[in-house]
């Protein structure tokens, strides 16, 4: 009798795990897809990140590491970090000075008036295509709401026929 019961548990605990697990695998996909996004965008605007870090206060290069990592979640190590910042200094939209004043010589890093204007214009360019990405699923949601408006009217005024019922079905 015993051992009945500890099969039957075991049977159940193993099938609440596997449907359990199936419901975490789903949930852990959409978060590493969420995530990988987000590490895609990252990316793609570290530069623009790094330039709004430095709008707010000059900074070394291991304090926009730790920002980054702390802000965004995402580890990029000096071998990246620090070449962008080089880049940046090269464009012009960055300025460095060595501070020798600390336990270490650290190179601070900060924003150039030509490094505000970058970001000023990026900032705007991003809100545009924002909001014109907002625009057309309103647009598209409004579309779509009035085609089945249009189908329920059809399917009101008309219900002895086949293709207004069926259109009064799909709303």
């Amino acid at each position: 009798m015993c051992l009945k019961t500890d099969i039957l548990s075991t049977r159940r605990t193993a099938k609440l795990f596997y449907i359990n697990t199936g419901e975490k695998q789903k949930m852990s996909k959409n978060a590493n897809s969420q995530k990988e996004v987000s590490n895609k965008l990252m990316k793609g605007l570290l530069d623009l990140i790094i330039l709004q870090f430095l709008s707010n206060q000059p900074m070394h290069g291991y304090q926009v590491i730790t920002k980054l990592r702390k802000n965004f979640g995402v580890y990029f190590g000096p071998s990246t970090i620090y070449p962008l910042l080089n880049t940046l200094e090269k464009k012009g939209l960055v300025n460095s000075v060595w501070n020798m004043n600390s336990d270490r010589p650290r190179k601070i890093y900060s924003l150039t008036n030509n490094g505000q204007n970058m970001l000023n214009f990026t900032e705007e360019s991003l809100n545009l295509i924002c909001r014109k990405i907002s625009a057309q699923t309103k647009t598209e949601l409004t579309s779509e709401h009035s085609v089945q408006t249009s189908i329920g009217i059809i399917a009101k005024r008309d219900k002895s026929t086949p293709t207004s019922r069926l259109a009064f079905q799909m709303r």
